[in-house]
C-alpha cells in the first residue's frame, strides 16, 4: 500500500486502520498524534478509522527534554 506519511511516498504492509498503523510504526500509547488527510485521528478513534491507496498522513512524536 503506498502512503505519503510526513511528505514523503512510502510503502507499507497492508494496513487497514490508523492503529494499525501506530502498531507499525511503534508509536507510543502517550505522546503521539496521527493526522489522516488533514484530521487529527483521536486515538480512541484510531481502531475505527480505515486507510486507503494514497492517504496523507502527518505523524509527530511528541519529544522531552530541556
Amino acid at each position: 500500500m503506498k502512503l505519503i506519511l510526513n511528505g514523503e511516498s512510502r510503502d507499507a504492509p497492508e494496513l487497514a486502520t490508523v492503529a494499525e498503523l501506530a502498531a507499525w510504526l511503534d508509536l507510543p500509547a502517550f505522546g503521539s498524534a496521527v493526522e489522516l488527510n488533514g484530521e487529527i485521528i483521536r486515538r480512541a478513534d484510531q481502531a475505527a478509522t480505515h486507510l486507503k491507496e494514497g492517504d496523507r498522513l502527518e505523524v509527530v512524536r511528541l519529544v522531552g527534554g530541556g
